[in-house]
């Protein structure tokens, strides 16, 4: 099987953000998992190669046209989660951004199967576009191999020194829109400050914050948390550092106290599993895709700050041994998610869109 795969996302704004990284991770276990096939790769602005039996799309913006009206072979197509559409309310799309919809939905119509990355996505792709459940596959997503506990102190120690990181901090990832709930996570740390617990003991918490978008000051989000965060007088324990390599945010993950995922919505939510890997205990929010992948995680109620204070204190006040559990449980669940895994069900999704009609 002769399999052509969308690389645009590599090559634009996307590349360092979740649709990037599950392309490029996508086509590196393909090729190392399921060398059997063979792959060619194009970019929108090119045309398909011919000699193929099926092309993917391993994105899906509802909100810009990023499929192909026409389509000559065979097609599968990613979409990773359509939370935009779920709650419209808080993505505004606009007359554009409803034309551009309706021509997605409809290019939709000619792909053979969908993937997503979770049974939640899976529940709204049906109640939104009317999918078939048969013709719609859920594939889990992984971290990526390189992270894992670090033991060379040396190496963390020098990343910490590199961002002024504190020896203790709770940790986000991520991007700032409305569903990943970051206003939470800070005024749920804001109340943290003023615990008995961190006063009796004299911490200094700081809440670090890692993501683009958290440097982005044109958008509407950034400066609402921003405002926040001055408003709450944390300029000098809220840390936004703003994108950070993979290889350093490894040593974050290893260097966190916790990390933080108090989330409304997710189509996966792959930063837990990215710090379950790395021994890093995870607090995250009941609801969505979350429940699919959350484990060992301590669980809090995402309308609820003082759920979200509750668990990253529940976290903070951990025993040795009691970390060291859970943080056990951590390596135990993530080893469950793998990207061999995925190439091999990706393969599986490729044999029955070849073997199958159309979606409508």
């Amino acid at each position: 099987m002769h399999i052509a795969i969308d690389i645009t996302p590599l090559e634009s704004g996307h590349k360092d953000r979740g649709t990037g990284s599950y392309t490029g991770l996508l086509i590196d276990a393909l090729q190392k998992y399921e060398s059997k096939h063979s792959y060619s790769f194009f970019t929108r602005k090119q045309k398909v190669p011919k000699n193929v039996d099926l092309v993917h799309y391993p994105y899906f913006d509802p909100f810009f046209l990023t499929l192909s009206l026409l389509k000559p072979k065979p097609v599968v197509v990613t979409v990773h989660d359509l939370i935009p559409l779920v709650y419209p309310s808080h993505f505004p799309r606009g007359i554009r951004g409803d034309l551009k919809w309706r021509v997605q939905k409809f290019s939709l119509k000619n792909a053979r199967r969908l993937i997503t990355d979770s049974i939640a996505s899976k529940r709204d792709i049906q109640a939104i576009t009317g999918f078939s459940e048969s013709l719609v596959d859920v594939i889990h997503l992984a971290p990526a191999e390189t992270f894992y506990p670090i033991k060379d102190r040396n190496v963390l120690l020098s990343v910490q020194k590199k961002y002024s990181l504190p020896d203790s901090f709770i940790l986000y990832v991520g991007d700032v829109n409305w569903n990943k709930n970051v206003q939470g996570a800070v005024k749920a740390f804001d109340i943290l400050t003023k615990t008995v617990f961190v006063k009796r003991l004299s911490l200094k918490a700081t809440l670090v914050l890692v993501g683009k978008a958290f440097l982005d000051s044109n958008l509407c989000e950034t400066q609402e948390i921003n405002y926040l965060i001055r408003s709450l007088h944390l300029e000098e324990q809220v840390l936004r550092l703003g994108f950070v390599p993979e290889k350093d945010l490894v040593a974050f993950y290893n260097l966190a106290t916790v990390y933080v995922q108090p989330s409304f919505a997710e189509g996966f939510g792959l930063p837990i599993l990215e710090a379950m890997a790395c021994g890093c205990p995870v607090v995250c929010a009941r609801g969505s895709s979350l429940d699919e992948i959350a484990g060992p995680s301590i669980r809090v109620n995402a309308s609820d700050i003082s759920s979200i204070m509750d668990g990253i204190l529940h976290a903070e006040k951990l025993s040795t041994s009691e970390r060291t559990e859970r943080i056990q449980k951590g390596y135990a669940w993530v080893k469950r998610f793998s990207w061999k895994k995925v190439a091999s069900e990706t393969v599986e999704v490729y044999e029955k869109a070849l073997a199958g009609d159309r979606v409508y």
